[in-house]
């Protein structure tokens, strides 16, 4: 789960680490309000989207009164933004974020998060933050410093203190610097977050720390136990609210471009699923992974929302029963959404593993019609066909 910046800011805040007085605005009255209850000699309107590069696409503005604070909500809220990270698909711009513009004198970068090499935990540090630094890092294997960190107990520890001296060579900022540092560890473990990241981390005028962005992504396996995060998705202004409710019935889903629904159990076997529909030439019409803690009710729910794509001209069902979820409780997830849907579209199961050969008496059972796969690459080849010839 990704956090919009306020929420983020907020969460490290919780944590001792510095950050502009602000408020979130969903209206240009409720800016202007903002902006009065702050009283700053100068402001920041941000537009909360979940992307990076706001900046450049216009989605920060700056202003010197309310009335100007106005005019910068007005601009930016009900937009859409395009930026290098949302790709061709906008992004809507619900709320603003009104906070104190600080002077600076200096961007830091600062992050923690997991090396998907080796999986463990490392601190990124640069004195060169801001704008770009993905593409600067990119050229210039000198511009980030890696940190190993290890778990010590319930505590996340590192050498900060050589890796402030590093990346700052002021005494005084060091070592506030290592204190945020040692701030930022705890967040990362205390939200359960998979990311922790504040770019730039600016050095003032008055040479205070303060984190003027902040991004942090949670781990959705973890909001079990972490109820006062999982709240924070109603605070999700512009989500996707399929994909919200996919989340309350245990399915992460996603939708996409494409033509083919594609229900799997398994986030590694559903992009897998993704890639032979691409290679059969076919496309999916959405990502979806079954949890582990899914009903059949559940289940159903997920399929209801394929087929009430439009876009969506067949049904690919890839299902290994394993550890994961049983065959015959997706079988039967699929039977009750049928019952309550008039549409029809063609079906391709592939089952196998616990389960699968009842799986097809639950099918039967209810009427299911459907298309049976020897394998994966061969559900792929049939599902794309189907297409075609509802196309045709």
């Amino acid at each position: 789960m990704d956090l919009y910046e306020h929420q983020a800011k907020r969460l490290l805040s919780a944590y001792g680490i510095p950050i502009p007085i602000g408020e979130v605005a969903t209206s240009v009255d409720g800016a202007g309000q903002s902006a009065r209850r702050l009283g700053c000699n100068g402001f920041v309107v941000k537009a909360q989207i979940l992307a990076g590069d706001r900046k450049q696409a216009g989605g920060i503005r700056f202003a010197s009164n309310p009335t100007e604070v106005e005019n910068a909500a007005r601009a930016l809220l009900g937009t859409k933004l395009v930026t290098r990270q949302t790709g061709s698909r906008a992004a809507r711009v619900d709320a603003v974020q009104v906070e104190e513009q600080i002077r600076t004198l200096d961007l830091l970068y600062l992050a923690i998060t997991i090396d998907p090499q080796t999986g463990t935990v490392v601190m990124l540090a640069s004195r060169a933050g801001g704008d770009d630094i993905e593409v600067r890092a990119s050229t210039d294997r000198d511009v980030v410093h890696r940190i190993a960190l290890s778990l010590d107990g319930p505590r996340l520890v590192g050498d900060f203190d050589s890796a402030a001296k590093q990346i700052a060579s002021e005494p005084r900022i060091a070592a506030g610097l290592v204190t945020v540092m040692r701030n930022l560890a705890a967040a990362f473990i205390g939200s359960d977050a998979t990311l922790a990241e504040i770019n730039p981390l600016c050095i003032s005028e008055e040479g205070r720390l303060y984190a003027l962005d902040a991004k942090v992504t949670i781990d959705d396996n973890a909001l079990f136990r972490r109820p006062e995060l999982a709240r924070l998705k109603a605070e999700r202004t512009g989500a996707d609210p399929d994909e919200l409710e996919a989340q309350r019935h245990q399915i992460n889903y996603l939708k996409l471009d494409g033509s083919i629904g594609c229900v799997v159990n398994g986030a590694g076997l559903a992009l897998t699923t993704l890639d032979l529909l691409e290679s059969a030439g076919g496309s999916a019409a959405n990502f979806m992974d079954i949890r582990t803690t899914a009903t059949s009710l559940d289940i159903a729910h997920g399929f209801g929302l394929i087929l009430a794509n439009p876009a969506v001209r067949a049904i690919y069902v890839n299902v290994h029963g394993g550890g994961m979820q049983r065959c015959d409780t997706i079988a039967e997830g699929l039977g009750i959404a049928l019952r309550k849907v008039s549409r029809r579209v063609p079906i391709v199961m592939r089952l196998a593993g616990n389960n699968a050969a009842f799986a097809q008496t639950v099918l039967r059972n209810n009427g299911v019609a459907y298309t049976a796969a020897d394998d994966m690459s061969d559900g792929a080849r049939l599902a794309v066909a189907a297409v075609r010839k509802e196309a045709a």
